[in-house]
């Protein structure tokens, strides 16, 4: 008997972003690995369907099979964790829905998960800015997206580029935390529990995806508040595994990070690239401390969703 070979959907989600039409045609166009059925499974998470006639559109001139789900909570957790357990695949990957996937983004996922038996695969994020942006920015590419090594391991991730071995026991059971669904920080938490199980979370450098930098995230206040968020989502996994007294301890280390790095800001006060790196790693400390001590979420988009229940929802096979 010919057993079937594996299945590999991947998964993009969408709010409010024409964008994802030109996600979608990136994903017509991979050059696909041997030996993996793939589909592609979009979830919007708007609160009408805004985005299933383009997505109708895009499935009927697919060489692979799209499905189309609404969740309309406007959280997106709950869009991932939709995913989570309406998808059967044995493999998930994920990729956000302003990004544009390289033709053999796909391959290098999943080559490099064979070659390392990992759980989880993350790829680089690289941003694409227009013109007129900053140009310490550009230089820097403070917008683009790589893992982070702690004593040579890779102990968290995020779902902009990644490929997930969704049935193992490492993964199973596990979901994206709801009341970060607003905030950001839920996709480092939910790799950071894998890494937490015994996952292996490695590394491919060449699964590319690049995602053009908007205006009005092109600016030094808009990473200010990704780098306190991140900061807080930081120290939120800190506290959670901590006793009293260690978490006391990281909020020392934390907070002279925060002195030092206000020396430094002083010092480089005059050299605006050295000045801005200074400003963003004090912010991230300071987040740090503050979700040590257990502040609440900043919430980015919306009312908080911390009692909002997770909903069953209907998959649409547009193909």
């Amino acid at each position: 008997m010919t057993q079937s070979p594996p299945h590999l959907e991947i998964c993009v989600c969408t709010y409010r972003r024409p964008q994802v039409v030109r996600t979608l045609r990136s994903l017509l166009n991979l050059i696909l690995p041997d030996g993996y059925d793939v589909t592609v499974l979009v979830i919007d998470n708007d609160a009408a369907p805004s985005a299933q006639e383009a997505v109708q559109q895009i499935a009927e001139m697919a060489a692979i099979p799209v499905r189309y789900a609404h969740v309309p909570q406007g959280n997106i957790s709950i869009a991932r964790n939709g995913a989570l357990a309406h998808s059967h695949a044995d493999f998930l990957a994920f990729i956000d829905d302003d990004e544009v996937a390289a033709e053999d983004w796909l391959v290098h996922l999943t080559r490099k998960m064979e070659e390392d038996t990992a759980d989880v695969v993350l790829g680089p994020v690289e941003a694409v800015y227009a013109p007129n942006a900053p140009a310490w920015m550009r230089a820097q590419q403070v917008h683009s997206t790589a893992p982070v090594w702690t004593h040579g391991e890779i102990t968290t991730g995020y779902t902009c580029n990644v490929l997930i071995k969704r049935k193992t026991a490492r993964i199973r059971g596990l979901s994206f935390d709801l009341s970060l669904g607003k905030s950001g920080g839920e996709d480092t938490k939910f790799f950071h529990d894998i890494f937490e199980r015994g996952g292996k979370i490695t590394f491919a450098p060449k699964a590319l995806v690049y995602e053009d930098v908007p205006d009005d995230r092109a600016r030094l206040g808009w990473l200010v508040r990704r780098r306190f968020r991140m900061g807080q989502t930081h120290g939120k996994i800190l506290a959670a595994k901590s006793a009293l007294l260690a978490r006391v301890a990281q909020f020392g280390l934390a907070l002279a990070k925060v002195v030092f790095c206000a020396g430094v800001l002083f010092a480089t006060s005059l050299i605006p690239p050295k000045r801005n790196a200074a400003l963003q790693r004090l912010v991230l400390h300071i987040g740090t401390m503050a979700g040590l001590v257990g502040l609440k979420p900043v919430q980015i988009y919306g009312a908080s969703t911390a009692h909002i229940p997770e909903k069953s929802f209907e998959v649409m096979d547009l193909k």
